[in-house]
Formats: C-alpha cells, sequence, structure tokens
C-alpha cells in the first residue's frame, strides 16, 4: 500500500469523524454537547484541509502520480 493510498484512507476516515460530529450537533439539545460537536466537526475539517494538502504534496512527488 503506498502512502498515498493510506493518506486517502486517513481523508476518509477524517471526513467520516466530521460527519459524525455533525450529526451530534445536530441530533442533540444540549447546548454544551451541541457545542462541543460544533467545534470537534471544525478540528477534523481543519485537519483535512491539512491532509488535502498533504495528498496533494505527495501526488505531485510520487513517480505513480505521474
Amino acid at each position: 500500500m503506498t502512502v498515498g493510498t493510506q493518506m486517502q484512507q486517513a481523508i476518509a476516515g477524517v471526513q467520516s469523524a466530521a460527519a459524525t460530529m455533525k450529526t451530534f450537533e445536530l441530533q442533540t439539545e444540549d447546548p454544551t454537547a451541541k457545542q462541543d460537536f460544533k467545534q470537534l466537526a471544525k478540528t477534523f475539517e481543519d485537519s483535512l484541509q491539512v491532509l488535502n494538502g498533504r495528498l496533494k504534496y505527495i501526488q505531485e512527488q510520487e513517480p505513480q502520480y505521474k
């Protein structure tokens, strides 16, 4: 398994986690929990930006992506 493939799997996992947090935010009525889930979703989304940037770099560097 290449680093690129592993990165794509990591991105998919983080996307899933972000979606789950958004779902929890919508489903809960507790204001504190709602804010916590919202913050967690944002943290995952910020992480996705970093991971997608790394994936792009990997794709530019690894010969099999050229």
